[in-house]
């Protein structure tokens, strides 16, 4: 699974890829309805090969909770559980050992929804990320 084209885009839903890059600006399209525009770095762009996750010892990266989370169910779509309580409970499931202090329900939120999202695109594998030399 390579997350490196994928971006997350701040006050904007959903995800991301990175189609070409311009001097000032990346063309992104979206992994939902295909409409393609620029993004500029003010926008706060973020791979999501760059976002990891709290846990009590450390990160881990957002890559491994996908393939959990693609464990777990399967490979299936998750539903999003009805309230933060079952939240909380299905993430301590995904990675039991996240910081519960740090880690809100707005972001389990987030990852459960960018999971559906890369499942619809058949972007989530169980393939561990190749290190280049």
């Amino acid at each position: 699974m390579d997350l490196s084209n994928i971006l997350s885009i701040t006050g904007k839903g959903g995800l991301f890829k990175l189609v070409s890059r311009t001097p000032n600006s990346f063309i992104v399209e979206s992994l939902e309805d295909g409409h393609r525009f620029p993004a500029f770095s003010h926008d706060g762009v973020a791979t999501l090969d760059n976002i990891a996750i709290f846990t009590e010892d450390g990160e881990v990266s957002l890559q491994s909770v996908f393939q959990s989370i693609f464990k777990l169910e399967n490979g299936a779509k998750k539903e999003m559980p009805k309230d933060n309580n079952a939240m909380k409970a299905y993430f301590a499931e995904v990675l039991p050992e996240y910081d519960r202090d740090r880690v809100y329900v707005s972001n389990i939120k987030k990852v459960i929804a960018w999971y559906n999202i890369l499942v619809d695109n058949k972007l989530v594998d169980l393939e561990e990320e190749k290190e280049e030399k």
